[in-house]
């Protein structure tokens, strides 16, 4: 297991950016990918996007391709998800996750054991 914890979230205006970070503690991980997951009241947690630690290979929804940026830095141990041109649709509670990584990546919340507490993002029309 590893332990999340989220940061970075915030109110910001449509057309703005932020960046988000994940701190992660616990074991190595070299096999594991990370990634970050939103939910919108009343809504399912939905996937966002990936990385491996050990490759850097990443994965994006379709929604958030071209705008969003995960990344990783294995000095800090930490996970980055950068958003530039946000939309009030992107408004959302914001969770990083842990998973083994196998080659290839998983939407699915239910594939991920490990996840932070979540970092509200607020974007303003």
């Amino acid at each position: 297991q590893v332990q999340l914890v989220e940061s970075g979230g915030g109110l910001v205006q449509a057309g703005g950016s932020l960046r988000l970070s994940c701190a992660v503690s616990g074991r190595t991980l070299n096999t594991y990918a990370m990634g970050w997951f939103r939910q919108a009241p009343g809504k399912e947690r939905d996937f966002v996007a990936a990385i491996s630690w050990s490759t850097e290979n990443t994965y994006y929804a379709d929604s958030v391709k071209g705008r969003f940026t995960i990344s990783r830095d294995i000095a800090k141990n930490t996970v980055y998800l950068q958003m530039n041109s946000l939309k009030s649709d992107d408004t959302a509670v914001y969770y990083c996750a842990a998973r083994s990584y196998r080659g290839y990546f998983l939407r699915s919340s239910r594939e991920y054991g490990s996840w932070g507490q979540g970092t509200q993002v607020t974007v303003s029309s």
